[in-house]
């Protein structure tokens, strides 16, 4: 059954339980022209080019890319969404305001909270956890209509958990894993990182070869401390982002040209295709080929002009 039919069945379902209620046929004539537009509001470009992981009783699992400089209309989901970043930058903009987010991170929407996104330089791939509040259980979930968390224990949190949605089977242990992971986002609080944070990140992204001691030269930070600390405010070692900006933009010509492999790979920073691949197996648990094949998911966007990320 696709998601417009999910969504129709809803609708008439509530329409019928209010007539077993006995509310007047004037009154179900005004609740179905007010439900009818919520359930069925979503464009069919929003519902294609999602691939799903998994599927159980109340809780689907996909993963959703977005290409580069793309903006995804404002909607909003019958059901609890918690999205999982991946890789990429993107522009979030919902009720509590505009964040622009590039590392690991995890945004929980309530039921009906509107929310865009717009991409930049090299897209955007999340894991998007839609699920019935029943399935997961009500406590679980925070009052705001909107928590989002960037970097630190709950972005590092986040990536285990973006990982276990792609190997973990079990529904049982999924849903326990989301349980624990709502539960230590809610009592850990959003610290803003400090602001050498965002010139490595940048030096970083620019040469993805720097050597630790080159980068904490830079920001006037010993070495031994630099890396520790860098983990500790974004959810990731150096390392582990200098792989992944590599991955990033290997990504976008995979997905976006029609380039050799090869030369994507020098293109990006990778001494050869070898070591593309290897890597790309470590960062996303995905060959080249298959982020290539990929390109069929891409979910359909409005293109737009070039919104440039924030100046660090």
């Amino acid at each position: 059954m696709g998601p417009f039919s999910v969504r129709l069945r809803s609708c008439i379902g509530r329409i019928q339980g209010a007539k077993h209620r006995g509310i007047t046929h004037r009154g179900l004539g005004h609740l179905t022209a007010r439900l009818l537009p919520i359930y069925l509001r979503a464009p069919p470009s929003l519902s294609r080019g999602k691939p799903v992981l998994r599927s159980f009783s109340g809780a689907c699992i996909r993963r959703i890319i977005d290409r580069s400089h793309a903006c995804v209309p404002e909607h909003a989901h019958d059901w609890p969404v918690l999205s999982l970043f991946v890789m990429g930058s993107y522009w979030n903009e919902t009720e509590v305001g505009r964040r622009f987010i590039s590392g690991p991170s995890a945004v929980l929407y309530r039921a009906g909270a509107a929310h865009r996104n717009t991409t930049v330089a090299v897209g955007f791939e999340q894991i998007e956890i839609e699920f019935d509040p029943d399935w997961l259980g009500p406590r679980w979930l925070p009052t705001l209509p909107v928590l989002l968390r960037v970097g630190g224990r709950a972005g590092s949190e986040a990536r285990c958990l973006a990982r276990a949605c792609e190997t973990e089977a079990s529904e049982g242990r999924l849903r326990e894993a989301l349980q624990r992971f709502l539960a230590g986002a809610m009592r850990q609080p959003e610290l803003e990182p400090a602001s050498w944070i965002g010139s490595v990140n940048r030096r970083l992204r620019e040469d993805s070869a720097l050597k630790i001691c080159d980068l904490a030269g830079e920001v006037s930070r010993h070495p031994s401390w630099v890396g520790s600390a860098y983990r500790h405010a974004t959810g990731e070692g150096l390392r582990e982002s200098a792989a992944r900006f590599r991955v990033e933009r290997a990504t976008r010509l995979l997905r976006e040209t029609s380039q050799p492999y090869a030369s994507i790979a020098l293109q990006t920073g990778f001494c050869d295709q070898s070591h593309m691949n290897r890597t790309f197996r470590r960062v996303l648990g995905r060959s080249p080929t298959a982020v290539r094949e990929e390109r069929r998911d891409l979910r359909q966007a409005l293109k737009l002009r070039r919104d440039p990320p924030p100046a660090v």
